[in-house]
This record gives structure tokens, sequence and C-alpha cells, in this order.
């Protein structure tokens, strides 16, 4: 990606991380998105779907991008080694989400637990057609949506004297070609 969006960042800052589940909390309340169970994506989803599920005082796991070698071999931390979800609804949590394929197999993973999963948030979105085909491509397909998006990304990269309108114009074009 020609930006890249740091979002590891905001963990340093009280204010930022409490900004930011209760951006993600709003999103669920709006969305009518039924969450028994919050799941954070591995590494940088974990502290903030953690903070969401403090926030909605809800029960959170960790989705790993693989299981792990040794011990348990848990490809969910949280949960149980013997159990499943049991058919609880989850939300998945992720920091960014570019091409969408590494969210896609997380919430491939809580299907794969007998989690019903049905979306996918995040801090940021490139807002990438490969993102949606990912989601889409889910049986059944998963909503994806995010707190920022690279369109105000841009706007506030050029209203903050960040970029010059060269830049702002280079990156709205690789936006709409990206491959």
């Amino acid at each position: 990606m020609p930006i890249y969006n740091d979002n590891r960042m905001f963990l340093f800052y009280p204010e930022m991380r409490r900004t930011i589940a209760e951006g993600l909390a709003a999103i669920v309340r709006a969305e009518g998105i039924k969450a028994d169970v919050v799941a954070g994506t591995a590494t940088a989803g974990i502290p903030h779907g953690a903070l969401l599920a403090d926030v909605l005082s809800l029960p959170y796991i960790y989705i790993r991008d693989k299981p792990k070698a040794h011990g348990l071999k848990n490809r969910i931390e949280g949960l149980d080694a013997e159990s499943d979800l049991g058919g609880a609804p989850v939300v998945v949590i992720e920091d960014l989400i570019s091409t969408g394929g590494s969210s896609a197999r997380a919430v491939e993973a809580v299907r794969e637990a007998n989690g019903d999963c049905t979306w996918c948030l995040s801090i940021f979105s490139y807002g990438l057609e490969k993102a949606s085909e990912q989601f889409e491509a889910l049986e059944p397909p998963c909503n994806f949506t995010s707190l920022l998006s690279f369109p105000v990304l841009l706007e506030t990269a050029k209203t903050g004297g960040f970029l010059t309108q060269d830049q702002i114009d280079l990156l709205a074009a690789w936006r709409e070609d990206p491959v």
C-alpha cells in the first residue's frame, strides 16, 4: 500500500483507544449487530477487539492466522480447546482491511469453531474492490465496515498539509487502479 496506516500507534494514547472502542461500539449499535462474543484478529486487532469487548461487556477471543505449532495448537485463543462457540453470534475486529484476505480467513475460523459471524469491523479500510469480493465470496457472505476510509485519509492529509496536491492525485489514481 502506498500509505501505511499504523493503527498500533493508537495504543499509546488512552483517549484514542477509548475513541476507537466507542466508535466500534457505535457501529455495533447503529447496524443492530447481534454479538455475544467479540473476536480480535492477530495481532493488531487483538487490543482493539479486547477494548470493544470491555465496552460491550462481552466475552472475548482472538484469532491467529494459523494454529500454534506447539501446546494446545489453538487457532482461537480464549476458547477452551474442548469447546466451540455453540452458534454464538461473533463480531470480528480487524485493525486494517486492504484486500480482505486475512479478515475473511478470520471469519472462516470463527465459523469453523461453530460461531455465527456476519460482521467484520475495522479501524481503517482502503475500500478496495478485492476486499468486497473476499467478503462476498464467503458462504454466507459477511458484512464489513470501518471507522475510517481511504478518501477520508486523503482529505485529512490534504487539509492538514501533510501531502501536496500532486501526491494526493497520485494516491487517488492508485486507489482507482491499485494493481
